[in-house]
This record gives structure tokens, C-alpha cells and sequence, in this order.
């Protein structure tokens, strides 16, 4: 794909700089701060925001600043963080259970980081082939098509068989949404110089200005319907009068709670954590290769060749060891930030690293915590139209490399979007597998179970022509 405006190494003016990290910013926020919110038990979001930004800064030290690659709160180690909690005595020891299921996790990296590094990645790319990965890459956006149609009529109801009814509160949300999608696509194809760099900005800048009229109206005429944007993290900030809290507050970090778990500490427990997350830690594994592909594709340079995958593999699992030390939450790959360089071309890994720092910063800022947390979701659900659309297409055009006349290919691609779209996740145990670990685990024995008859029969048909 390439034809970058910004390259790997390229360094943006620093004014230029600060906004394409913000954007960046945006376009992780939601999914960053969601995970904590799903588990629950007091986790902290802005605790996971500084988890992320220092994750990220890791992954760059070890990928020493050559792969535009945002790590943010994961979504597949849910399961296992609430198993945490549920395996625990007390709520501090779930949270030293948080940080040593990070630990098992990372591990597991770092054992197959060294396991590429002796005997490099060809094995990988055999393993899983265009076939394999671009419908693997496919999926992972379309999995997340509910979520941002959810999100886009997150203020209309429902009827029993979850079909949403186009009632006046969802109008509003429809409308809020389709104002943020079309304003994005259009500053992206159409935007001049700074506008087609940060349409996310514009789009998000242009939905909140919609939401916020409609809101106005409602305060005004006394109808709860109007009011899109809630105003209580606002509200939050000033209860109790004025303070220092009012504008900076220090993140509820992990390992505070952790510290004081050790009283309930149980070797039992640590089996309990050791079999919660080392098996996710695996599935993981195999999105991070589709991440990085998919990734790779769009800047036209194979970042498992350079900076190599041993290095990929060994940021993303140290850095999900540090975000989970501050927030709790195993960092992963985020699509939302590949999405992001994919719609901007712009894939300067220093953008990405500011936007790692401003994470930091920007957790103990708390008007702008709180205005990120106003965002009305059916804005972000506009926005994530595109982000998640880009990865899905993204992978389609892997597929289009592949010789889908080769059966194969082709069963190997069909069992890929089949499994993937239909949501074949399994539960084993506190385990969950994935649709989309499930759709590349049959995939990939589809494609090596084809192959091994395939050159056979190729060959038997070679031998009956010089007949």
C-alpha cells in the first residue's frame, strides 16, 4: 500500500506532532478505557491509560523506534482478569493475581520471542501464509462491526430481538454518528494539507459540536431525549468544592493494591492465574502476527523481517507486563491505531511515542479525562465506522495477492471468514477462545492439511503428462 505522508523515521514539526498524537489519542481512547470498565472491581481508567503509554514506550525501546505500533488494554485477557478476582481471597490479592497473570503472559513472548530469534520467522510465514492472514486480518475488523454500530444507536432502544427502533433518541444518535462519519471521510479524501491528516480530529470536533446543540435543546425545552452529552464527569470534578483534584489527580495504579494483596497470598492461587492467562497469552500470540502483517502491508516494509518479530514479540510482551503493573490491563496490538495510519498515512514512529507520553501525562489531567469521557459513544461509533471498516479491507486486499482458484486457497480462506464472521468462540474451562483465534487455529490446519496432499497430487498429474 504504502505512498506515506509521514514515513517510519519521518519527524513531524512539532505543532504537527501534537495533533496527530491526539488524534492517535482518540482513536485508542474508547477501547483503552473500556476494559477496565467491563472488569470492574474498582479498576481505574485513567490507571490504564498510563498502563498503555508506558506499554507502548517499551514496545518502541525494544523495536528501537521502527514499528508505528500502539499497545492499549486488551480485550482477549477480560476473561481472564475477572478469574482473577474471582480466584482471589480479597479484592488487593485480584489485583497481584492482575499483575502476575501479566507476568505468565509476557513470559510466553519472551520464550517465543527467543524461539524466533534462533530459528527465524520462514516457519511463520509457511505457517501462515497470505491464505491464512489476510482473512485472519479480514475478520478482525468485521468482529468489531456490531460494536461500532452498537455504539453509532447507543441512544435508541430496543425491541425483543435486538433489532433497534427507530425511535426520536435514536435519530439523534444516528444523526450525531452520521455527521462524524461523513465529515472523517471527507476531510480524508477530499482534505487539504493539515485536514487530511486529522479527519478523526475534525470528525470527532464536528459530532461532539452536533451532540452538543442537540443537548443545549434539551436542557432548554426540559427533554431528556436531547440530552446526548452527559456532563457528569464534569460534574465530578467539582463536587466537593474546588481543589487540586479539580485538575490533577493521580491514577489508582495496580500495583498500590497488589502490594497489599501479598497478606492473602496462596501458591494455590498462582496455579489458578497460571491457567487463566497462559493459554490466552497464545491466542494473543497469533493477533499480534495478523496485527503486525496487516501493519506491515500498509507501510510496505515486513516488520518481521525489520525490526524483526523476536523484537516485536519482546516489546509487546514486556510492555503488557508494565501497562499491567500501572493499569491492570496486558496491553496488546490495537487495530484502531493501525486503522488510524492506515486513513492518515502517516506512520511516523514518533508519533506514536508522543502519543505514548501524552497517554502518561494526560492521566493525571482531569478536565481532559473527563472531557474524553463526555465523548457521547455514538460520535466514537462514527469514527470507528472507518478505523474498523480499514481493517477489514486491509485484509481483503491481502486475499487479493492469493490464487483463489486453487482449492486450497480457497477452502483455506472460506473456513477463515465462515468461523470468523459467525463467531465461533469456545469456552475451555475460565479459557476463552476466540472467533477470531478460532477462525486462524482451523485455518491454519486447513491450509497445512491441503498442502500436504496438494504437492503429492501435483505430482502424480506431472508424471501422467510425460505419460
Amino acid at each position: 500500500m504504502a505512498n506515506l505522508v509521514y514515513n517510519i523515521k519521518d519527524k513531524p514539526k512539532f505543532d504537527k506532532l501534537i495533533v496527530f498524537a491526539i488524534q492517535q489519542l482518540l482513536a485508542i481512547m474508547a477501547a483503552t478505557i473500556a476494559v477496565p470498565a467491563i472488569v470492574g472491581n474498582g479498576m481505574s481508567a485513567s490507571a490504564a491509560l498510563f498502563g498503555a503509554g508506558v506499554g507502548t514506550i517499551v514496545y518502541q525501546l525494544f523495536t528501537k523506534f521502527r514499528s508505528p505500533v500502539f499497545l492499549g488494554s486488551s480485550f482477549a485477557f477480560i476473561g481472564s482478569m475477572v478469574a482473577a478476582f474471582a480466584g482471589a481471597t480479597s479484592m488487593q490479592l485480584g489485583y497481584l493475581g492482575l499483575i502476575l497473570g501479566a507476568i505468565f503472559a509476557g513470559l510466553v513472548y519472551v520464550v517465543i520471542a527467543l524461539v524466533v530469534k534462533l530459528v527465524g520467522v520462514n516457519w511463520i510465514n509457511k505457517l501462515m501464509p497470505a491464505a491464512v492472514i489476510g482473512p485472519t486480518v479480514a475478520i478482525i475488523g468485521l468482529s468489531l462491526a456490531g460494536a461500532a454500530i452498537k455504539d453509532v444507536f447507543s441512544y435508541g432502544a430496543q425491541d425483543s430481538n435486538g433489532s433497534f427502533i427507530m425511535t426520536g433518541n435514536i435519530w439523534i444518535s444516528f444523526v450525531c454518528a452520521i455527521v462524524t462519519l461523513i465529515v472523517v471521510v471527507i476531510c480524508s479524501t477530499y482534505g487539504k494539507k493539515m485536514a487530511k491528516l486529522i479527519p478523526f480530529i475534525i470528525g470527532i470536533m464536528a459530532g461532539y459540536a452536533v451532540a452538543l446543540i442537540f443537548t443545549v435543546i434539551g436542557y432548554a425545552a426540559g427533554v431528556d431525549a436531547l440530552k446526548v452529552i452527559d456532563f457528569a464527569p464534569f460534574k465530578a470534578l467539582v463536587d466537593g468544592g474546588v481543589g487540586v483534584h479539580t485538575f490533577i489527580a493521580l491514577p489508582d495504579f495496580a500495583f498500590i493494591e497488589a502490594i497489599k494483596g501479598f497478606k492473602d497470598f496462596k501458591w494455590s492461587y498462582v496455579a489458578t492465574i497460571a491457567v487463566a492467562y497462559i493459554p490466552v497469552a497464545f491466542v494473543v500470540f497469533a493477533e499480534h502476527i495478523a496485527d503486525h502483517k496487516n501493519l506491515s502491508t500498509i507501510i510496505g516494509s515486513d516488520l518481521l523481517d525489520e525490526p524483526g518479530l523476536h523484537r516485536t514479540l519482546l516489546g509487546d510482551g514486556v510492555g503488557s507486563i508494565a501497562g499491567a503493573f500501572f493499569g491492570g490491563c496486558p496491553n496488546t496490538t490495537y487495530g484502531e491505531s493501525v486503522g488510524c495510519v492506515a486513513i492518515t498515512r502517516n506512520a511516523s514512529v514518533a508519533t506514536i511515542t508522543t502519543t505514548a507520553i501524552m497517554a502518561v501525562l494526560i492521566s493525571f489531567l482531569s478536565p481532559f479525562v473527563a472531557f474524553l469521557d463526555s465523548i457521547p459513544g455514538c460520535v466514537m461509533g462514527g469514527v470507528c465506522i472507518t478505523l474498523y471498516g480499514f481493517i477489514a479491507v486491509s485484509g481483503l486486499k491481502m486475499i487479493q495477492k492469493v490464487d483463489l482458484e486453487d482449492n486450497s486457497n480457497l477452502f483455506t480462506v472460506s473456513v477463515i471468514l465462515i468461523c470468523g464472521i459467525g463467531g465461533m468462540a469456545m469456552a475451555i474451562g475460565k479459557v476463552t477462545i476466540t472467533s477470531i483465534a478460532c477462525a486462524l487455529i482451523l485455518g491454519i490446519v486447513t491450509n497445512i492439511i491441503l498442502t500436504k496432499f496438494k504437492k503429492p497430487a501435483a505430482k502424480k498429474t506431472e508424471e501422467a503428462d510425460k505419460e
